[in-house]
């Protein structure tokens, strides 16, 4: 129900006025009615966009203006994750922990681990394999969360021949299935 008939039925108990055919007093409530309307779909509009949740548009752009890098990710669900992520770096976020907290800001499953080697980590993309697309991005928002003093390198997933061996395949059924070298090594 519109707002023209949510007055109609206000004055309608009154008895008063002719709702049902006045022209004047119809094409009032009409006006006012849609005026209400256009109000009420703003309003519901900026609660909506307002809500890092429920943000679909505006909402989300506003915020990743906020920062200096902007999440790679062109999802709403993933574009919230990744404001999410971004809005939890603080003073505190030196730990391995909080970094990994935090580096899903750019908009892609990665994680931080330490090495063997003292002040050096290492950054994986656990769910892609290859380089990520829009990696230049990616790199400079992690690097950015990542602590200064710290050296990182990124390591890339790419299928082994352990791997290969393990599920059986020969290379009749990689030729089989039209591999590509590029596109084989990505089948992970």
């Amino acid at each position: 129900m519109g707002y023209t008939e949510y007055l109609r039925s206000l004055l309608r108990p009154l008895g008063i006025y002719d709702l049902d055919g006045g022209k004047i007093i119809g094409a009032e409530l009409a006006a006012e009615g849609a005026a209400l309307d256009s109000a009420a779909a703003r309003v519901a509009n900026a609660e909506r966009e307002g809500i890092l949740t429920t943000a679909e548009g505006e909402g989300l752009s506003l915020r990743e203006a906020l920062y200096a890098r902007r999440p790679v990710n062109e999802s709403p669900v993933l574009r919230r994750q990744a404001i999410a992520a971004l809005a939890m770096i603080g003073n505190d976020s030196f730990t391995l922990e909080a970094i990994n907290k935090t580096i899903d800001g750019c908009g892609i499953s990665a994680l931080a681990e330490e090495t063997d080697e003292y002040g050096l980590i290492r950054v994986i993309f656990p769910e892609t394999a290859g380089v990520p697309a829009e990696f230049e991005r990616i790199s400079e928002i992690i690097l950015d969360i990542i602590p200064c003093h710290l050296e990182t390198y990124f390591y890339f997933r790419y299928l082994t021949f352990d791997e290969c061996e393990a599920f059986g395949w020969t290379w009749d059924m990689v030729e089989a299935a039209k591999h590509t070298w590029e596109s084989f090594e990505l089948a992970v």
